[in-house]
């Protein structure tokens, strides 16, 4: 999911810790803020992502469909970091969510990488008019128990298509990548998830095609902290205990979207201020899992 470069529980109940992040399975650790790379391909895509993993980050969320799981693979290697401090994300398009295709798909995912697996794979969206989900979900259970990949967990699902992931499978995801920003805050969802013990990741973070990092609300509480406006947004991410996958080409601001946000930087009133920017109509592109399809 693309962010433009200007980038669960109330927070009573649940705050994101400034340091460390969120323990999943397979050994692994989610950190507090992750990288996203859509549409980060090629030299360029190599130049900016390389840049990322110098300023810190430590999480690249990739997707089959983004078309740069070679860039990021290729951006760990030639990082020096060692492999086990970086967390490799990607996911399985809606055109593969046949059983044996997905599991194909993994294969070519990790083949693309070079690398020997993939530490969290999801599926990208339910598309529930075709309604293979749980297929594709049987899958990636399968391509975990073959250790192509050490995690698996969901993008876009509903709590109507993870309950039924349960109860078909047993198993629950790790995570649930969705559209999470101050105009969507997914206060339902948010809760769902707390419950259920998934994660919470954030795409467009910072609103994408959105006026959000110029609202009023959001440029007082940032100059009430001398802090930019994305920073104010991240750190409201951070106070409501998701995981942001904010994007920037520019070191600079990778850096400050690293460091500045803290999970304790706003008040308990400015978060809920922010909360309250929420809008019924709030997705900013009108992916309605309920009826959006991507294949």
């Amino acid at each position: 999911m693309t962010e433009n470069d200007t980038p669960s529980p109330a927070p009573a109940e649940t705050t994101e810790p400034t340091a460390g992040g969120h323990p999943i399975e397979g050994g692994l650790v989610l950190p507090r803020i992750g990288f996203g790379t859509y549409p980060l391909r090629g030299s360029t895509g190599l130049r900016i992502l390389s840049d990322a993993l110098d300023v810190g980050y430590r999480m690249l969320d990739s997707a089959f469909n983004y078309e740069n799981e070679g860039t990021v693979g290729t951006a760990i290697r030639a990082s020096g970091i060692p492999r086990d401090q970086v967390v490799v994300a990607s996911k399985l398009p809606g055109r593969h969510h046949e059983y044996d295709k997905a599991l194909e798909i993994v294969e070519e995912s990790v083949y693309r990488t070079g690398l020997e697996s993939i530490d969290l794979y999801l599926i990208h969206w339910p598309n529930p008019k075709v309604g293979k989900y749980v297929e594709a979900w049987r899958a990636l259970i399968e391509a975990r128990e073959r250790g192509l990949v050490k995690a698996i967990g969901v993008s876009n699902f509903l709590p109507e298509h993870l309950d039924r992931l349960v109860a078909e499978t047993g198993v629950t995801p790790v995570v649930n990548q969705i559209e999470l920003h101050p105009y969507f805050p997914q206060e339902e969802q948010r809760a769902y998830h707390a419950e259920h013990g998934i994660v919470t990741e954030a795409w467009s973070p910072l609103g994408r095609k959105t006026d959000l990092l110029g609202d009023p609300v959001i440029a007082r509480i940032a100059a009430d902290h001398g802090i930019e406006p994305g920073h104010a947004i991240l750190s409201w991410h951070l106070a409501l205990g998701t995981l942001p996958l904010p994007k920037s080409s520019s070191p600079e601001r990778q850096r400050g979207n690293l460091e500045v946000p803290r999970a304790d930087l706003l008040t308990a009133d400015e978060v809920a201020e922010i909360t309250a920017l929420g809008r019924p109509d709030g997705r900013a592109a009108g992916q309605d899992p309920a009826e959006y399809e991507e294949f």
